[in-house]
């Protein structure tokens, strides 16, 4: 199994959201996973994180990231900036509009589409309902990067609040068919 980064999003994706089930699956079965807490995740800054997500991914040094929600527009940003290594695998699951207004989250925002998401296979995930993003702008990124974009009815913003806790197929996309 290869190292895994999973990213959350503003607020944090501790038990029972997706991510933390992952996390446990990852490491019940001896992989080797890094989950951190984004600083002040309930009130993010996007130079914080920018500053803290570098170090993690120089020191870490992950085959595969799965983002979730705004740890998209993180990883945007990231790539926009040209700093990071290419990674294997890139999951990007309910991202948020490039143009959200949320007022906590401004300094996300607007958010570029870089020029490479730097990821060798990169798989976008989201919910025909979120109501952080409209399908045109999904279709849209997708289109724009030519990936795989997989749309779930009624999903939500894929997170605990819609329903999604233990998750077989992040889990087995991730986990059972990592490389």
């Amino acid at each position: 199994m290869n190292k895994v980064l999973i990213l959350h999003g503003w607020g944090g994706s501790d038990a029972p959201h997706w991510q933390a089930e992952l996390a446990c699956e990852i490491a019940k079965n001896y992989g080797t996973v890094s989950f951190p807490l984004l600083d002040n995740c309930h009130f993010p800054g996007k130079n914080r994180w920018m500053r803290q997500a570098k170090t993690i991914l120089e020191d870490f040094k992950p085959d595969t990231v799965v983002c979730h929600s705004l740890a998209n527009t993180l990883w945007f940003w990231l790539c926009e900036e040209e700093v990071i290594a290419p990674v294997e695998r890139l999951y990007m699951v309910a991202p948020p509009s490039l143009s959200t207004k949320e007022s906590t989250i401004k300094t996300f925002f607007p958010a570029p589409l870089p020029d490479t998401l730097k990821a060798e296979k990169i798989e976008m995930i989201v919910s025909d309902n979120d109501p952080y993003m409209k399908m045109d702008e999904a279709k849209s990124i997708a289109d724009h990067y030519a990936i795989p974009l997989k749309i779930i009815k009624n999903a939500g913003h894929i997170n605990a609040d819609s329903g999604y806790g233990k998750w077989e197929y992040i889990e087995k996309r991730v986990v059972k068919e990592s490389p």
